[in-house]
């Protein structure tokens, strides 16, 4: 039996104005939101990708930046084990900017579940039920340049 290899996903860190750009998610009765990415492609190189996905999901054209974390994701350590044993994924995350007026533009590949796009305040994302969880409070006190890079596996 072949074993699974772990997910590389790359996903995009847009602030502007003191707001976070999200995809707005639901599962079941639950409100949730993501940063805009996915997942790369064989052949496509990181940037490639994130590109590629902002694209797809938000109808943004994205100028991608340094990197600013990476969040590994075992499923089987934390809440969801149940549904996300088989998980295991990197999420690169970089800073990007958006460069076009995504929003006259419709996405072509909306992610499973995903029901819009917002700006939430930085000051208040522990308001909201953000994912991975510690950018909640990560993205409060972070300076390009500075910082941890590597988060560990966390949700």
């Amino acid at each position: 039996m072949e074993k699974k290899r772990p997910r590389t996903s790359a996903k995009a860190i847009i602030i502007e104005n003191g707001k976070l750009f999200v995809l707005k998610k639901k599962a079941a009765n639950d409100i949730y939101y993501v940063l805009p990415g996915g997942g790369q492609r064989h052949g496509e190189n990181l940037i490639e990708t994130l590109k590629r996905e902002c694209l797809e999901e938000t109808g943004a054209e994205v100028e991608v930046g340094d990197l600013v974390c990476l969040r590994e994701y075992i499923g089987a350590h934390h809440e969801f084990s149940d549904v996300h044993s088989h998980l295991h994924q990197n999420d690169l995350m970089f800073s990007c900017k958006i460069l076009n007026d995504y929003t006259t533009v419709e996405p072509t590949e909306e992610d499973e579940g995903q029901i819009g796009m917002e700006w939430l305040p930085l000051e208040s994302l522990e308001q909201y039920n953000l994912y991975p969880k510690i950018l909640r409070s990560y993205l409060k006190i972070y300076n390009p340049g500075e910082g941890k890079t590597y988060l560990g596996d966390i949700n």
